[in-house]
């Protein structure tokens, strides 16, 4: 059997990546290695993985995507390195793995096989991700082959692999800045007085329509809250208030923060 992708590891991020490649990839091209017994039962209930050990899955996959931690992935690849080393035909690496940069990718694998290394976001899940990636020594054709296949993640934006560790700082550590951000939104509205079922709800189609603003107008974000905010107003009110909290300056802190540990994890 061959597989077209090959997911070791299914957790948050891998699962999400593996049910939208699920809605383009018939069941049997997308296998998946996962150690959890209930994560493999549960893979095989949803019907659109093949749920099969390390070595056929390493010998028989196309795209051998690592979703793994970090921290996992020098162990990972002690037991990889034969198995890589005994295929014959073309394969590419496909690492998520925070901080490990492609050229440690080869030296981890044995060898200088093709890698694409991506950044993604759990939005994936619904289709809204922002995912960045990176490659060397792939071909067009292959990482058109990714990009179409995993068409129902997201957005897909190809950067220069040192902007890779920034790039997960803000877009991948962000959606829990942004979830944050959601809970302390409702947490006002319910203080005022609304249900906790409506202020959640508000709390987040407001900023749903408010990225969308962003992303369809073009226009700066200072233009867009100017707009919003009339002279001597309830909008200016709430916003001196953010600026007194330094709100910004702790957002830039948190994206920072995230920017430096992921430095450590090289």
């Amino acid at each position: 059997m061959s597989y077209t992708f090959g997911m070791i590891g299914c957790g948050n991020m891998g699962g999400a990546l593996a049910e939208a490649a699920a809605k383009v990839l018939a069941p049997e091209k997308l296998a998946a290695c996962e150690s959890s017994p209930e994560r493999c039962a549960q893979l095989r209930e949803q019907g659109f993985a093949t749920v099969t050990g390390l070595s056929d899955l390493v010998a028989n996959s196309n795209y051998i995507i690592l979703a793994v931690k970090p921290q996992g992935l020098a162990a990972l690849f002690e037991e990889l390195r034969p198995m890589l080393k005994a295929r014959k035909d073309r394969f590419v690496l496909v690492s998520m793995a925070a901080g490990i940069s492609i050229d440690r990718i080869r030296e981890l694998a044995g060898a200088d096989y093709p890698v694409i290394r991506i950044m993604p976001n759990t939005p994936v899940r619904v289709e809204k991700g922002m995912i960045v990636y990176a490659t060397a020594g792939t071909t067009e054709e292959e990482v058109n082959l990714f990009l179409n296949t995993l068409v129902h993640a997201g957005k897909f934006d190809a950067i220069p692999e040192k902007w890779m560790d920034a790039a997960g700082a803000l877009s991948g550590c962000g959606p829990a800045f942004v979830y944050l951000f959601a809970e302390a939104l409702a947490d006002g509205g319910v203080e005022c007085g609304l249900g906790r079922k409506e202020a959640l709800f508000y709390a987040a189609q407001t900023l749903s329509g408010a990225a969308e603003m962003i992303l369809q107008t073009g226009e700066h974000p200072a233009k867009l809250k100017d707009a919003v905010c009339s002279p001597g107003g309830t909008t200016i009110e709430g916003v001196r208030v953010l600026e007194n909290g330094a709100f910004r300056g702790t957002v830039m802190s948190a994206v920072r923060a995230a920017f430096e540990k992921t430095a450590k994890l090289k």
